[in-house]
């Protein structure tokens, strides 16, 4: 607690992208990349030798990697970033071009996660995601991440008390913002006696509980505030960031992923409180892990996620209940989509898209506070890292 750290003054994040998911897509992920660079460029204004920077993230590039990419896109580049971070690498690459940024190693940075949904592309994920799925539980049958989160919400149900309804609160919530955006997948309204009565897939989840597998790209750019007002384009500030990795060592199924461990640093940085905050992004692969973040980062007390989904509206219009935080305004995976490596990133390019008022047809009013959250890289019963970031709008 309290590290004396440098801030990330003078750094601006700009132009988020969005390349719309599909369901299956024989493109290569390659290609993804390539469509969102183009559109930063679009969307900046920049030439493609002005872009002297690249943080990738994906799962399924190889046999190519980050500096293949670069001879791909026709590109030379002074710095070059490839976080394999899961749900925390849209945070982290934010956090890393920032520096980069400030250090003077990059002007331009283009983050982008992308990855694409080939047949048997997530099996094939799932079989090889690491040695331990590899060799001790893929070939004996073990369901892959349904599996593990299986055994965390059913640990947090029974040690909190929670029920499945609560879980489909958050499920709802999330399906009514994303009625509200054209490139999420589930847009249909989805009723609570629909999600309790959806394919029970690894007990206690069931078919809603799950994220849906699909292909396509987010990404945002990184340069210098002197240089966004230049370019004319509305950005936002960092104003804390924050990391972890296998921060639980004690538990063998955690109820935590390590957000409190740093929470206090997170808000002293950006000098504001969780009730400063006027959009939360978290990474929701699965509800129970949203749980654990809405308590990780102080929006309510260990085990009280239950009660705070009952009590605040969630969505994006206030709908009368005493409190209201508009949460994965974009509707986050369980509802927009999981194309891989992207779905850490959606959080990020939804908060800019907030907070630069670009959010057609699901604008928050007046928000100009932002916190987005990651978890990422499962193993064997657990997320190994976690990661924060407040964002601020800037006013012109």
């Amino acid at each position: 607690m309290g590290r004396s750290k440098q801030s990330y003054r003078g750094v601006a994040l700009t132009a988020p992208v969005t390349i719309p998911y599909v369901r299956k897509s024989d493109h290569s992920t390659a290609r993804f990349m390539g469509l969102a660079l183009g559109e930063l460029l679009q969307s900046t204004g920049l030439a493609k030798n002005q872009v002297d920077g690249m943080s990738i993230s994906t799962f399924t590039l190889a046999p190519d990697n980050a500096a293949a990419l670069t001879e791909y896109f026709g590109v030379t580049l002074n710095w070059i970033d490839s976080p394999y971070l899961g749900g925390s690498s849209g945070v982290i690459s934010a956090k890393r071009a920032a520096r980069a940024i400030q250090n003077g190693d990059a002007r331009f940075v283009a983050c982008i996660a992308a990855d694409n949904a080939k047949p048997q592309s997530f099996k094939t994920l799932v079989k090889n995601f690491s040695s331990f799925s590899r060799d001790s539980a893929y070939p004996y049958g073990a369901a892959g991440p349904n599996g593990v989160f299986s055994l965390l919400t059913r640990k947090y149900m029974e040690t909190y008390g929670a029920e499945a309804e609560d879980f489909g609160r958050l499920c709802i919530s999330q399906r009514q913002n994303a009625s509200l955006n054209p490139n999420a997948m589930l847009t249909a309204e989805l009723t609570m006696e629909e999600y309790l009565s959806a394919r029970p897939i690894a007990d206690p989840l069931k078919l809603l509980d799950c994220v849906m597998p699909c292909a396509g790209a987010e990404a945002y750019m990184v340069m210098s505030t002197e240089d966004a007002i230049a370019l004319k384009l509305p950005y936002v500030e960092i104003c804390s960031a924050e990391e972890n990795h296998n921060a639980i060592l004690e538990k063998d199924i955690p109820l935590r992923g390590g957000w409190d461990i740093f929470r206090e640093d997170l808000y002293q940085a950006a000098d504001c409180s969780p009730d400063d905050i006027d959009l939360l992004y978290t990474y929701d692969d699965y509800p129970v892990i949203v749980f654990h973040q809405f308590e990780g980062l102080g929006f309510c007390a260990p085990g009280q996620a239950a009660n705070f989904v009952r009590e605040t509206d969630l969505t994006i219009k206030p709908t009368g209940k005493s409190r209201h935080l508009p949460h994965n305004t974009s509707g986050g995976q369980l509802s927009a989509g999981q194309a891989g490596f992207a779905g850490g990133f959606l959080g990020m390019t939804e908060a800019l898209r907030q907070l630069t008022h670009q959010a057609e047809g699901r604008q928050v009013d007046q928000a100009r506070t932002a916190l987005v959250s990651g978890f990422g890289m499962v193993n064997y019963d657990r997320g190994l890292c976690a990661a924060a970031i407040i964002l601020k709008g800037v006013t012109s």
